[in-house]
Formats: C-alpha cells, structure tokens, sequence
C-alpha cells in the first residue's frame, strides 16, 4: 500500500515513505537499499495491499536512476493485445483503431525502471516477448518491423507463488529466472502487527485533515482489536477502516464502536448480498429459523454453516431455473463463470457443458 511519511532517513533503520519498524520490515528495508545501488532486476512477492508498490518506488528513488522516469504497469488491468500495445507499443494501422504510432511503456521508461505489477497475470505469448526484452534489451512496437533498443531496469510483482504457476504451466520457467535475480519478500500485515498502531496514526492524520476532523486519539481497546485481526486485505484494509472511522467519529478518538464486524469478530452484515454474490440474505434469516439452533457462543461457526447451505441450495435453485446453462446462472447469481463452476465443484453438483 502506498503511503507516506514525512522526515524518514534513508539511512536509518527505514526507508522514507514506508512506515513501520518490525523486524520483518527491517529485513525488507535491508534488502531494497542494497539492490537499489544495482541494476539487477527485482521479483517483489507479497499479498495483495502490503505494500509491494511502494517498495518498488523506493528501489527506483534510491537507485542510479532515480532522476529517469519511473513508469507503472497493471499487467491484471489490460487483455493481453491491449497489454502488448501498451508495453511496446505500436504504428499507425496495426490494427483496428490504431490511427497514430505510440510509444510504449518500456521506451518511456528508457534510462529508468518499469515497474509490472501482477506479472502472473500475463500470457504465455507476452512472456515470451518479456524474456526477449530482459535478455537483449531490445524489441519491435505492434505492427513494426524496426528493433528498438532499450535501458531500462525491470522490477516486476506477483501476488502469487510463480514457482507454483511455473508448476502449473501458466508461467514461463525461463522469465521466472530472468524475474527473479532478487527476490523481496513483503510480510503480510498479520506478520508484522506491532506496526499497526505506528500506521493507524498516520492515516488517522491524513485523513482527518482530508474532511477537516481531529480524530487524533485511540482507545486502547481499538488498538487491540486491530491487533487481534488478521487483516487479509493487508495495509490496504486498513486504510479503508481508518478513513471509515474518521468519517464517522462525533469526537476526537478511534474507538471499538467505529472498528467494522470483521475486525471485532462478528459476522459480517453484507447488506443484502452474500459472498458468493447472491442477493439471499433473507434466505439465510429463513434456514436459521426453520433448520439450526442459534447458540450465541457459536455464532460465527453457525453463520458459515448457514451461508454455505443457503448458497447450495441458491445455486441449485438458479442451476434448475435455468436448464442447467453456467454462463445464464452466473449472470443471475452475480458471479463470474469461473466463481460458478468452482461452487459447483465444491458442493458436487452437476451442470452441463456449454
């Protein structure tokens, strides 16, 4: 998660612009200053919203190239012919849509770094031309036949194991080396908890002054839910919960009653949709009440068993409604296609082939 602070030593035991002094971010601290001073290329690995982003900024502000051009890619945002036009570019008439030639993202970044964030996410094809352009530092824009030669150091993230997806077949194993000169490992939230507080602060500050508020205390009791939690959604997560507290604090602290169910244990009130994305929550109010006992000590065991049920029997329903046909039952459901078959799995159930 990319986020600030002000008056941090690039040559203390942080880095600018990253807060938290863990052990665990200590290491990561280490490891970005010494590959900064090189031109290796960087594989960042680390859960979605801890932070992987920011370290990339930070090897390119403490590197050779910091006054070159720091250029950011989403490879998970783009379809792969959109991906290839933006990475390398095209000329005029290359295809359908194409009325001028344009510079890619790897020539824009020339002299600098080009960061590509969800690298898992590209094509066994786009890999390909990847390698090429790490091995030779060289490449031709969509539709062109003329080589363009270019410096510019690659740090690339994944928020998966790519080891796992070379296993798979879904990667390739020769980029993955050339990726993976040095690796940083990003420790989740949940791993380095004794930051929270340090982070909670500083987005409280932001913030407060954003809607013009002065919530600038926590209740001890806050900081320990948060501590507690597991934090799934990493930094990002808890971003989202402070802004939501500053915004409906009445007073000047971040207390319990401002944290969400999630954070405080509770079953989380998903307002009329449920996980899977089914529109049910009246349902799961109706098999509570004609099928399992609600023991209060139970609550959140009882809430999953719920859900898992009333999802099942949606399912069933929505799959009978109509004929058994994926693509029509997920559209009515609000999932993807792929969410569907895999509930589909999960629960045994049977559909037919489209």
């Amino acid at each position: 998660m990319s986020t600030f602070r002000p008056n941090h030593s690039d040559h203390g035991p942080t880095i600018a612009g990253i807060i938290g002094a863990s052990p665990a971010m200590d290491a990561v601290y280490r490891l970005t200053r010494k590959v900064a001073r090189t031109n290796a290329s960087v594989l960042i690995l680390g859960e979605t919203g801890s932070g992987k982003e920011l370290i990339a900024t930070s090897i390119h502000r403490l590197s050779n190239r910091a006054q070159g051009p720091f250029v950011r890619v989403n490879c998970g945002a783009l379809s792969e012919s959109l991906l290839e036009s933006e990475l390398f570019g095209h000329v005029r008439g290359a295809f359908t849509g194409a009325v001028n030639n344009r510079t890619g993202r790897f020539e824009a970044a020339h002299t600098g770094t080009i960061f590509l964030d969800e690298i898992n996410s590209t094509s066994l094809l786009l890999q390909v031309k990847l390698l090429r352009v790490l091995q030779e530092r060289e490449f031709e824009r969509v539709g062109d036949t003329n080589t363009i030669r270019v410096d510019t150091r690659v740090i690339a993230a994944s928020n998966r194991n790519l080891r796992d997806e070379v296993e798979a077949e879904r990667f390739r194993e020769d980029l993955y080396w050339r990726l993976n000169v040095v690796p940083i490992d990003i420790p989740p939230l949940r791993q380095r908890r004794e930051d929270i507080p340090a982070l909670v602060a500083h987005f409280l500050s932001v913030y407060s002054e954003a809607n013009n508020k002065h919530v600038v205390h926590i209740q001890p009791e806050a900081i320990e839910a948060l501590q507690d939690y597991d934090w799934p959604g990493n930094v990002r997560e808890l971003q989202n919960y402070a802004e939501r507290a500053v915004a409906m604090a009445d007073g000047d602290e971040l207390t319990l009653e401002l944290l969400p169910d999630a954070v405080l244990g509770r079953p989380e009130r998903r307002g009329g949709r449920a996980k899977g994305g089914g529109d049910y929550d009246s349902q799961v109010c109706d098999v509570v009440n004609t099928g399992i006992s609600t023991a209060p000590s139970d609550e959140t065991k009882l809430y999953e068993r719920v859900v898992n049920k009333v999802e099942r029997e949606l399912i069933v329903q929505v799959m009978q409604a109509c004929g058994g046909v994926q693509t029509k039952a997920a559209t009515k459901l609000g999932i993807n296609r792929n969410t569907l078959r895999n509930k589909l799995q999960e629960y045994n159930l049977e559909a037919k082939e489209e």
